[in-house]
């Protein structure tokens, strides 16, 4: 299919999923239109493969989302920052997730020797520091599972950032907001929850009517996270 009759066909399917949907529900345009309130912000990869509302199950409006090349968490990025600045302050979200995943591209060039070219180098260099602090760890994996390894330590690299950041750990004291570190496996679409974050070593937020979960409710789903005694674990229904 050419470029531009895939940019024909998006609008057209556009046009077919807004009637579906507003056949579906009157209302739902219109109550989206006054305002969000999303429970979750997403962290994640810019990869076309891994659209954080479909893999969840959720739907416009549930989740908040800032993707970026390799999901990465640099405390100096002013763009990541304002994300989760604003939607921890004024959107008062519940859960803050971090999201990387297999096959990922960015994790691909920060195991190879050659350069990029251009600013990916530099947006990598975080990265690429992750591969040079494992270098022991990851030189004696296979290339797939050294793949899959340098984007999980990339996520935890990632989740110490958000767990320093000074937004995060005031909502964290006063009003119990979760940070999630988890992995998504594009090979079978599930989602690992990896025990990072609030849920790692009795950091808990405050807990939910559910005693032991917290759920978030979507317009045809909801997802869970729930903490017990073996593990965190997340779950959409």
């Amino acid at each position: 299919m050419a470029a531009e009759d895939v940019f024909t066909y998006a609008l057209s399917s556009n046009q077919a999923w807004a009637g579906y949907k507003g056949h579906q529900n009157p209302d739902f345009f219109p109550k989206l239109a006054l305002g969000q309130s999303p429970e979750i912000l997403w962290i994640g990869c810019s990869d076309s493969r891994c659209p954080e509302t479909t893999i969840l199950g959720l739907q416009p409006g549930d989740v908040f989302v800032h993707r970026n090349v390799a999901n990465v968490v640099s405390p100096t990025d002013i763009n990541t920052s304002a994300v989760i600045e604003y939607s921890v302050v004024h959107l008062k979200v519940k859960h803050v997730v971090l999201c990387g995943h297999s096959s990922c591209g960015g994790a691909a060039a920060a195991l190879s020797d050659v350069r990029v070219g251009g600013v990916l180098d530099t947006w990598l260099t975080p990265l690429k520091a992750v591969r040079n602090a494992h270098a022991e760890e990851l030189a004696a994996l296979g290339d797939k599972a050294r793949g899959v390894r340098i984007a999980e330590l990339n996520v935890e690299a990632g989740i110490q950032v958000l767990m320093a950041n000074a937004v995060v750990q005031d909502a964290i004291a006063e009003r119990g907001l979760q940070v999630h570190g988890v992995f998504f496996d594009i090979g079978t679409g599930r989602i690992r929850d990896m025990n990072l974050g609030t849920g790692k070593g009795g950091v808990k937020g405050a807990a939910s009517a559910n005693g032991d979960a917290d759920v978030v409710r979507g317009k045809h789903a909801m997802l869970v996270f729930r903490n017990g005694s073996d593990g965190a674990a997340m779950q959409a229904r």
